[in-house]
């Protein structure tokens, strides 16, 4: 079995490298759509979600970077052209949304849809025992589950 310089079996993480590459895309949309919504909210919640949303973009972008980085670790090669991000992205693109609640309604479903591609990269790290990416993964996991429930409070 060919191996990694870390250790991984070839092909498994080859598998990883392009299933964190469609998560990389996903966070690039879903950090942007985050940026639009912090600048252009509007209306009673402004204060509150203008620094929410601001602690959500910046949370996004240390996670691109963590993600664009264990692709390298993993022997790939991160996405890096906005072309890429789009054509693979399910994440929607957040545009000229200026209300709290579709913002908020926008931030659930992206982090639902981001929570079920984190899924499918932990039980691939599992099988491939890269306890690297499962643990990057199982810590993205909880705290957007946790995220995703305070922001359906909110919706409430």
């Amino acid at each position: 079995m060919k191996t990694t310089s870390i250790g991984l079996n070839v092909k498994e993480a080859d598998k990883l490298i392009v299933s964190l590459n469609e998560l990389l895309a996903n966070f690039q949309i879903y950090y942007q759509s985050l940026r639009g919504l912090h600048w252009n909210i509007k209306g009673k919640s402004f204060f509150e979600l203008h620094v929410k949303f601001e602690e959500f973009y910046t949370d996004s972008q240390e996670k691109v970077d963590l993600i664009a980085e264990r692709i390298l670790t993993l022997g790939g090669t991160p996405l890096h052209t906005f072309e890429e991000y789009i054509s693979l992205s399910e994440v929607k693109v957040g545009k000229n949304i200026v209300d709290g609640e579709n913002s908020v309604k926008l931030i659930v479903d992206s982090l639902s849809k981001l929570l079920k591609l984190e899924r499918v990269i932990l039980e691939q790290s599992d099988e491939a025992n890269d306890e690297g990416t499962n643990a990057m993964m199982s810590d993205f996991i909880a705290e957007q589950e946790k995220t995703v429930w305070m922001l359906n409070a909110w919706l409430s």
